[in-house]
């Protein structure tokens, strides 16, 4: 089983009031965030048995844009273990739910899916900025990480795809 960890992309500057901050959609910033995450799915080739998303406006519209760049048809399931205020034996009883599926990708928010994932590998020390995406092999006697990839690295290999796609024309 691989399980990929995905935080929601950019959505702009928090809100005191939890409500409206429940509804904060993502931003410009954060809908090429979620191109970019899709293009490196695509890239790698991930065929996705179950995507499942925090019940939170940001993250299923990360997860319902990036699924719907990678062409996956299935609706997103939605589980509040992924919410902001889970805890990491909700997310333990979420993941043994989804144990018998090959690819998972779990969205959610800091700080809750970083302890995730930190306590899924061992408890070690782990980042995932907004748009982060993280894989775990978990086929293995100790669950192991594959690779992360933060919005920066994103935002470079692109820029260097386009860059470097482009016709070179001389201004005379």
């Amino acid at each position: 089983m691989n399980v990929y960890f995905l935080r929601h992309a950019s959505a702009g500057t928090s809100r005191p009031n939890p409500i409206l901050d429940a509804k904060r959609p993502l931003d410009k910033e954060g809908l090429e965030q979620c191109w970019m995450v899709a293009q490196l799915l695509n890239a790698v080739d991930v065929p996705f048995d179950v995507i499942v998303s925090s019940p939170l406006k940001r993250a299923l519209q990360t997860a319902s844009r990036v699924a719907n760049e990678i062409g996956h048809d299935s609706p997103i399931s939605v589980a509040k273990e992924l919410s902001p205020g889970a805890s990491l034996a909700d997310f333990r009883r979420l993941l043994h739910k989804h144990s018998g599926q090959e690819n998972v990708m779990f969205v959610g928010h800091n700080p809750n899916l970083t302890q995730f994932l930190s306590a899924t590998i061992g408890d070690a020390s782990v980042r995932l900025r907004k748009s982060a995406i993280a894989r775990v092999d978990m086929s293995m006697h100790r669950p192991t990480l594959q690779w992360l990839v933060g919005p920066n690295l994103l935002s470079r290999f692109y820029g260097s795809v386009v860059k470097s796609s482009r016709r070179k024309t001389s201004r005379k």
